[in-house]
């Protein structure tokens, strides 16, 4: 069933969101998450149904915190949508607030991982215990009921929160089972995303060219793997470059390197080689003798400097990508027609190592404005070209960072899996 076709008319609707926003002072700092949920939400009201909205927010593990309560979002949810939204402050015992309810009208329920049966994990109790088996399958059968009690409240079930797609989860994906094949479906939001992986795993238009960059190669290893049996070319940058650097006996400085991804690295390069995939290196840095990476910042009398990526002299940090590196990644981003970036060229929340980032995105609406389909994922990536003001500028800009790593690594996401069989 998609949710375009079905008929919400007099029916309860109960919708898995992402609403796990940035709270400061008690007040939303970040909309974009409920803004990107607004359309499926309206879909149902519109369609003569009531909602029934449920979320998660931060990592309680279980426990009631009062500085992670959805109620304190509530006026917020009931803004952006127009319509009054009542509060259930008990997932499990909202069974007559949502019986209650009337087309048209708004529930929001409690943060679901107040309840340690939404994350279906053993609380109080480690791995290493002789008894947290019988434990987990214990919390496992609690999750079910859990997932059962929150399924009895609606006629259907939607699934709109693809940031935690990625977990089998009682409300991502464990709930589906209660619902028939024809009263559960995918919300507009997670159809989005769904196609935009597809448009850049399987509905390939070619060239195609990604950017994985970050800190370490060793959390972006199992994504590498997977592009180069995809792509034409790959850039990688951002700290990772140090660790290829120092796999040929470069000299990379204070640059952060992981010394056991050596191996790693060099197969990467094999492997493209392989393939016949372009991989792409940086190489110059734009280098620092003095950064805070606690608050982004240059300290004082710090110096900067450019020098050959495999060139850095001790006492100086890589932090972006020189001028060369820089029209080099420009270089191999022209002319493609699918483009894929996750990860950050260098340091960008501090102004002075921006460059590489900048002209990365710069690169990508150039490509997208001429014909590419481009996808931005991971939160890094989408605060540099929301910083750049090129979020208009390209294709799709992913909401889920996790999730989007697993599809692009070529895993099964349980709350699509969930939904589609």
């Amino acid at each position: 069933m998609t949710i375009d076709k079905f008929n919400f008319a007099g029916k309860k609707a109960i919708v898995r969101v992402d609403f796990n926003v940035p709270i400061q002072d008690g007040k939303i700092t970040d909309m974009t998450r409920i803004n990107g949920a607004l359309p499926t939400l309206k879909l149902i009201l519109d369609g003569g149904g009531s909602l029934i909205i449920m979320s998660h927010m931060g990592k309680p593990k279980g426990k009631v915190k009062k500085e992670l309560s959805l109620g304190q979002i509530v006026d917020a949810v009931s803004g952006a949508l127009g319509a009054p939204v009542k509060f259930a402050p008990d997932c499990a015992k909202a069974q007559e607030a949502a019986a209650a309810l009337k087309p048209g009208e708004v529930l929001l329920l409690e943060n679901l991982r107040f309840y340690p049966e939404e994350e279906g994990k053993p609380v109080g109790i480690e791995k290493d215990d002789p008894a947290y088996e019988d434990a987990k399958k214990a919390m496992k059968a609690s999750q079910k009921e859990f997932a059962k009690t929150l399924a009895s409240y609606a006629d259907c079930y939607v699934m709109d929160a693809f940031g935690t797609a990625h977990r089998k989860h009682a409300s991502t994906a464990v709930i589906a089972d209660y619902f028939d094949a024809d009263h559960k479906m995918l919300g507009l939001l997670m159809e989005k995303e769904v196609q935009a992986v597809d448009n850049v795993l399987s509905n390939i238009k070619r060239p195609f060219v990604a950017i994985m960059g970050g800190s370490k190669v060793s959390t972006k290893i199992g994504i590498i793997e997977n592009l180069l049996g995809k792509v034409d070319k790959l850039i990688l940058c951002g700290g990772m470059t140090y660790t290829f650097s120092k796999a040929h006996d470069g000299k990379i400085g204070n640059s952060i390197v992981e010394l056991d991804k050596i191996d790693v690295a060099l197969g990467v390069e094999e492997m493209a080689k392989k393939n016949g995939v372009e991989l792409v290196l940086g190489e110059d840095s734009v280098c620092c003798t003095g950064y805070d990476f606690s608050t982004f910042s240059v300290k004082e009398g710090a110096k900067i400097k450019v020098f050959p990526s495999n060139a850095i002299e001790d006492g100086w940090d890589g932090l972006d990508a020189g001028p060369v590196s820089r029209e080099k990644f420009a270089k191999a981003i022209e002319g493609a027609k699918t483009i894929l970036w996750n990860g950050p060229a260098g340091c960008f929340e501090c102004e002075e190592f921006t460059a590489g980032s900048r002209a990365i995105g710069e690169a990508i609406a150039k490509a997208t404005k001429e014909g590419a389909f481009s996808l931005i994922g991971g939160g890094d990536s989408v605060a540099c070209v929301n910083k750049f003001g090129l979020a208009d500028q390209v294709s799709y800009i992913s909401t889920g960072g996790g999730a989007l790593l697993e599809a692009i690594e070529g895993k099964v996401l349980p709350g699509v899996a969930a939904i589609k069989g």
